[in-house]
């Protein structure tokens, strides 16, 4: 298994770790397989876990005359869904290879499905986890489908609210399951990505939740991997410029690999969640922690009271926080001042001592 398949595996068991990228390549091949060969090679050159496909019938999924949405429109698809999505559509056999030449490489392949049937296919390719998109939230058609193939699902959280997501995640209750956050706009304004949901959907739903990213830039991914998302799918293009109603809202190759730069960081920088003593620490800790040391000279049988004592750095005697469990003890050696107050010096045992 690759490390990129590793990772994948990981992020659905595992809370702490990294965050797996997901190149959503969708339709921005325009329907070419050698372009959809070019952007699997540039997405896993970037350092991209997976690519993700789009895999629909277009009779499936749409009724006859449906029309397209206004980002649709203004990148050329036309006012016919149809027509667009049979014009970007890659036959069974050119996903198949597809998903051999992303697998050689190195990487992940994922895809999306639309209708029962397209589960099928997606399923017949031999995917790790099948893809549901926000459309498909509301959809018992395409949940059941998806929940009797066994695999684990990724489900986007678009153009919902609480109830919307309450009621499809307890359709698919026992399934494995990663929640995607997710803003459905292309592009997708700053103010209304609310990557703050992030943690409290994880906690109601007791779910890994990841972030698909239809905004500009890499702030908000970094932000999603900050905020504890187990995935990060972010729209990828060779082509900002090109014709097609995702490429507007997606990234290049460089934005990309800066995006993966930065998340990476990231993660390095918030480290695990437990905060302890690190080695890396322990030059500063030996010369800056204080131990207790005499105020004053001290003579032998003293008994210690306040004001005999002191914290100094460094910290070669007593630990100061036990400073109130030794008053009343007995001094077995005279302790001149400033020298620290050590365990041999006391009449009486210390294994009492908590610190």
């Amino acid at each position: 298994m690759s490390n990129a398949a590793n990772s994948f595996q990981r992020c659905l068991n595992d809370p702490d770790a990294p965050c797996v990228i997901v190149a959503e390549i969708g339709v921005n091949h325009d329907g070419d397989p050698a372009k959809a060969r070019r952007l699997v090679d540039a997405a896993i050159a970037a350092g991209a876990d997976a690519v993700k496909f789009q895999v629909f019938t277009p009779e499936e999924l749409v009724a006859p005359g449906a029309g397209t949405a206004d980002y649709q429109r203004s990148r050329g698809a036309g006012d016919d869904q149809g027509a667009m999505l049979r014009r970007l559509s890659l036959s069974q056999d050119d996903l198949a290879a597809l998903r051999d030449h992303t697998l050689a490489g190195g990487g992940v392949f994922l895809a999306s499905a639309f209708s029962p049937r397209d589960v099928e296919l997606v399923a017949a390719l031999g995917v790790p986890a099948i893809k549901l998109g926000s459309g498909e939230l509301t959809d018992p058609f395409v949940l059941d489908a998806a929940r009797r193939t066994g695999l684990p699902l990724i489900l986007s959280a678009g153009m919902a609210g609480t109830a919307d997501i309450d009621w499809a995640v307890e359709r698919l209750a026992g399934v494995p399951l990663i929640l995607l956050h997710c803003t459905s706009a292309y592009p997708a304004p700053e103010d209304e990505l609310h990557l703050a949901a992030i943690p409290p959907l994880r906690e109601r739903y007791g779910v890994p939740v990841g972030y698909s990213d239809h905004s500009r830039g890499c702030e908000a991914a970094v932000l999603a991997a900050a905020l504890g998302a187990s995935l990060i799918e972010k729209h990828f293009t060779l082509d900002r410029g090109a014709a097609g109603p995702d490429h507007d809202a997606s990234c290049e190759p460089a934005e990309l690999a800066e995006l993966i730069r930065r998340v990476r960081r990231a993660e390095r920088l918030l480290g695990g969640g437990v905060k302890r003593l690190r080695a890396v620490e322990g030059d500063v800790r030996a010369a800056a922690r204080k131990g207790l040391h005499a105020a004053r000279d001290l003579p032998a049988g003293h008994r210690l009271a306040p004001g005999d004592l002191c914290a100094r750095r460094p910290r070669v005697g007593l630990d100061p926080r036990n400073i109130d469990d030794l008053y009343g003890r007995e001094l077995a050696r005279e302790l001149r001042a400033a020298e620290p107050l050590t365990r041999d010096r006391l009449v009486e045992g210390t294994e009492d001592l908590k610190w």
